[in-house]
């Protein structure tokens, strides 16, 4: 196995004798087998070995257990150890993300701190096959590109990953028969988390009745999609540069409501997009949209579909993208740009922070409490504008919004659904007014349209657990009338 490990980091350059590798080290079986890889492989390549440790303020004593056993072991294997004590709970809420999201930000801050502080060239990361096929799994199911097909990388840039050509039994096995300890964190046998679920009940579902060398199959074909991807991202740069026209400096342009103002952004030219080959195209598209916006999390196929559609729109036509992104036909083809931050309070977007505990309330446009439903509440809110949802079926981070490209309601208890542009057209609202209305929004899924209708899928019923209340402060009589002063600027985030 050590072979194969070593095999593995020649295979992928990872590591040479100059080298000053930082080790992520949990305590966990994969992470202290990486550990003692580490140390062997340096004494043959004269490379050095430190460790970080990050607590992460959630498990109380079982946390406190698992860095003192990584201080005791790297104090008796002689590597340098520093631990950071962190409080991922909070973070999770001041940033909006899961405590999942929370704690992998963190370890990468930190092991980024100790890289720059310590003149470190590397960091080790302790993923295998296993987590690989879990990703692969994850992100199949939710919807992924080719990027998504690709998996775990083993190296890019300061990150490696030594034991990716390993499987997590491997591991388990190599520490039995030497003897080597470990610590087991409980929270990893529970369903709290969609990777868990995949974990206990997924992959060895799949090893046991499908194909006992699955999670082996799903690693090489990850290895290959990535060989794939590399080529695809070349040919995409190659025809983007022949297509796209990118303003890195700040231009005048004229849009609704925006005559004049700076914005950035990019032209695409239809004539020469028609030349790209049809399977490249919207890899093209997602490529231009991305770099626009200077992100690529929540940038998907919805956005690709609804650029291509544009193209044969009549010149003048806008659409919004996700992170303040617009489309707009013109004679060329198609112009991206993004507009300076809104000023107004009616064209804000805000976040209602994830995780949040009971009774904590949020001041903007509506304001946001969870609490616990107990037997005896039968009586619903009769305000109009106080609304209450089954909190524990909401998937994402609550957002208060105007509509967006994708957006839906459901209707009926049934679970019928109608897009949120039918239903502003089958009730017969303005197209004025349309830009304005307010929206409670969990992903694409709109849970309510503010002075209109709540969405059925959400509604209170007898499993509910915790009731997510929100009030919307702004507005007289029917709630479509808005004045600037209607809006506090509290504890809700801007997006």
């Amino acid at each position: 196995m050590y072979q194969r490990v070593k095999e593995y980091i020649r295979r992928y350059h990872m590591l040479d004798g100059r080298d000053r590798v930082i080790a992520g080290v949990s305590g966990g079986a994969d992470s202290i087998c990486l550990l003692f890889m580490l140390i062997e492989l340096s004494r043959e390549s004269g490379f050095s070995v430190s460790a970080v440790h990050v607590h992460h303020g959630l498990r109380g004593d079982a946390a406190d257990a698992d860095a003192a056993f990584v201080k005791k072991l790297c104090g008796e294997q002689g590597v340098e150890l520093r631990i950071f004590y962190e409080d991922v709970r909070g973070y999770a809420r001041e940033k909006g993300l899961t405590q999942e999201e929370a704690g992998r930000n963190l370890r990468r801050e930190n092991f980024l701190r100790v890289l720059e502080e310590t003149g470190g060239t590397k960091i080790a990361l302790a993923h295998h096959q296993n987590d690989n096929a879990e990703t692969l799994i994850w992100n199949l199911c939710r919807g992924c590109g080719l990027r998504g097909l690709r998996g775990i990388a083993p190296a890019a840039g300061v990150w490696i990953r030594p034991l990716l050509c390993l499987k997590r039994e491997e591991i388990e096995s190599y520490l039995e028969k030497r003897g080597i300890s470990y610590c087991t964190d409980e929270s990893n046998l529970t369903d709290d988390y969609t990777r868990n679920r995949i974990r206990i009940h997924v992959t060895p579902y799949l090893e046991q009745h499908v194909n006992s060398r699955a999670v082996l199959h799903m690693s090489e074909t990850m290895e290959q999609m990535r060989l794939v991807g590399e080529f695809v991202e070349q040919e995409v740069k190659r025809y983007g540069d022949m297509c796209i026209r990118y303003r890195d400096e700040e231009t005048e342009v004229s849009g609704r409501g925006r005559s004049g103002a700076l914005v950035s952004g990019a032209v695409l030219y239809d004539a020469k997009f028609q030349q790209v080959p049809e399977a490249l195209r919207g890899f093209v598209l997602q490529e231009m949209i991305c770099r626009v916006a200077g992100k690529r999390k929540d940038i998907g196929n919805i956005h690709i579909k609804i650029l291509e559609e544009l193209l044969v729109k009549q010149v003048g036509r806008q659409i919004q993208l996700p992170y303040g992104v617009r489309a707009r036909r013109c004679y060329e083809g198609i112009e991206l740009f993004v507009l300076p931050p809104r000023e107004s309070p009616e064209d804000m977007e805000y976040e209602l922070l994830g995780d949040m505990d009971e009774g904590t309330l949020h001041t903007c446009p509506v304001g946001a409490r969870v609490f616990q439903r107990t037997a005896d509440m039968v009586i619903f809110p009769e305000n109009p504008y106080t609304k209450w949802f089954d909190y524990d079926i909401i998937k994402n981070t609550v957002k208060i919004r105007h509509r967006e490209p994708g957006d839906y309601i459901t209707i009926t208890k049934d679970g019928g659904a109608q897009k949120l542009k039918q239903y502003f057209i089958n009730e017969k609202i303005p197209g004025s007014l349309r830009d304005k209305i307010w929206l409670a929004a969990d992903g694409k899924h709109i849970l309510w349209i503010v002075g209109y209708r709540q969405n059925q899928k959400y509604q209170i019923t007898e499993k509910t657990r915790r009731i997510l209340e929100l009030k919307f402060y702004g507005g007289q009589d029917d709630g479509r009338k808005r004045q600037s002063d209607d809006f506090g600027s509290g504890g809700c985030e801007k997006d």
